[in-house]
């Protein structure tokens, strides 16, 4: 790791250690971090992300932390950093076990593409003309 790690590798680093041993507890797993991180610099402001979830988790939750890691940042203090990446990684983890993944069929109301097809087949429906829509159908029937 380089000397100033991005939050996007402490994060990484977090999914792994999380990988290696499942059963581990959140407090174990900060514990750990901060050993490894703890006495580097500090990640810079700029460079602020995790990895997107967002096929996995809605972007407020795989964020949630992200706040907290910046509080953090701004007064140096590694609690805060690393606490801000276990609530995002707990939001990854824990979401999909709670209520589905975003993109689970079966989670009709969650499915967007049905929603956009439904607008779709009703505007074109209304303003494609007839003989275009019979050229389609026959189309589509092939």
């Amino acid at each position: 790791m380089s000397n100033r790690p991005t939050v996007t590798e402490i994060f990484k680093r977090a999914l792994e250690l999380r990988e290696k041993t499942p059963s581990g507890t959140y407090k174990e797993l900060a514990s750990q971090l901060k050993g490894e991180f703890g006495g580097g610099a500090f990640p810079e402001t700029a460079y602020l992300t995790i990895p997107e979830y967002d096929n996995i988790v809605p972007e407020e939750d795989w964020t949630a932390g992200l706040s907290v890691v910046l509080r953090g940042i701004q007064n140096e203090d590694w609690n805060d950093v690393i606490h801000g990446i276990i609530i995002s990684l707990e939001q990854v983890e824990n979401y999909p076990k709670q209520s589905g993944r975003e993109d689970d069929p079966s989670k009709n109301w969650r499915n967007r593409s049905k929603r956009i097809a439904e607008v779709e087949n009703e505007a074109v429906g209304k303003w494609m003309p007839e003989d275009l829509m019979a050229v389609a159908r026959r189309n589509v029937s092939r």
